[in-house]
């Protein structure tokens, strides 16, 4: 009886065990059961499902592109150039330049092959000259203007080209805008005035504050008490001929400065 009673014990503690151990057996043989039929479910260590990795935030590899700033000092004062140029014509049409001294020699060898003379004469009109790229170039004394300047940038150059070779006149330019000649402050106040930037003239310790301060992307004005010049898109508007081997007197296009030095710095508002 005793035996029999123990045997009883055992029976039932077995089938206890196995009853607890059933939710893992029933775990155990779903997971497989998944697996069998589709992927496998990830667990973590405490059992529960592992949580998705977070996504790398994505950055673009292209560079900001650097803002433009036209060179407002050079080393030397060569200016030559040899590139293409061309003029933009009343009707805003971009043709090949053809150069005074080009059209003279072109008529002059048709005059000769035909005998009689070309109709009509040069005019005074100062062509809008342009070039390919950035950066202005000086052309028979002419500024040409770079094709990616902003357009108040080609203004002042191409209103630049209207005085340039008229004389020196202390005072000239600042009694109104138009004048046989001009002086320092004059001829920077004639060419902002050609883009709109600037409604009445002003002698040079007026430029003095003139603006922003500064060095300009494009348009740059130096004065102080006595004196005022102005760079654009890389050449000099000057009545000085200081750096420039022409040795030349008056409003012209000018090789820029080695130096700038003793001058305030201002530049128009966005240029």
């Amino acid at each position: 009886m005793r035996v029999r009673a123990l045997d009883a014990v055992i029976c039932c503690s077995l089938a206890a065990l196995a009853g607890a151990g059933a939710p893992g057996v029933a775990a155990a043989t779903s997971t497989s059961s998944s697996g069998a039929t589709g992927a496998p479910i990830e667990t973590s260590a405490s059992g529960g499902s592992a949580p998705a990795s977070p996504a790398s935030p994505t950055t673009s590899s292209t560079p900001a592109a650097p803002a433009h700033h036209a060179p407002v000092t050079a080393p030397t004062a060569n200016v030559a150039y040899k590139g293409p140029v061309y003029e933009q014509t009343a009707t805003g049409q971009v043709v090949p330049y053809v150069s005074p001294a080009s059209a003279a020699r072109a008529n002059k060898a048709t005059d000769s092959a035909t005998g009689g003379s070309t109709v009509g004469t040069v005019g005074t009109t100062k062509p809008d000259l342009l070039v390919p790229g950035h950066t202005a170039r000086i052309v028979s004394g002419f500024a040409a203007a770079p094709m990616d300047a902003p357009a108040p940038v080609k203004e002042i150059l191409w209103a630049g080209n209207a005085i340039v070779g008229l004389p020196y006149i202390y005072g000239g330019g600042h009694a109104s805008f138009i004048s046989p000649g001009y002086d320092c402050s004059g001829t920077v106040s004639y060419a902002l005035h050609g883009a709109e930037l600037l409604e009445t003239p002003m002698d040079s310790s007026e430029f003095m504050s003139w603006e922003q301060t500064g060095i300009g992307a494009w348009v740059t004005v130096f004065a102080n008490a006595e004196h005022a010049y102005m760079t654009v898109a890389g050449v000099r508007l000057d009545t000085s001929s200081a750096d420039d081997p022409s040795n030349l007197q008056g409003p012209r296009w000018r090789p820029l400065r080695q130096s700038n030095e003793g001058y305030a710095v201002r530049h128009p508002l966005g240029l």
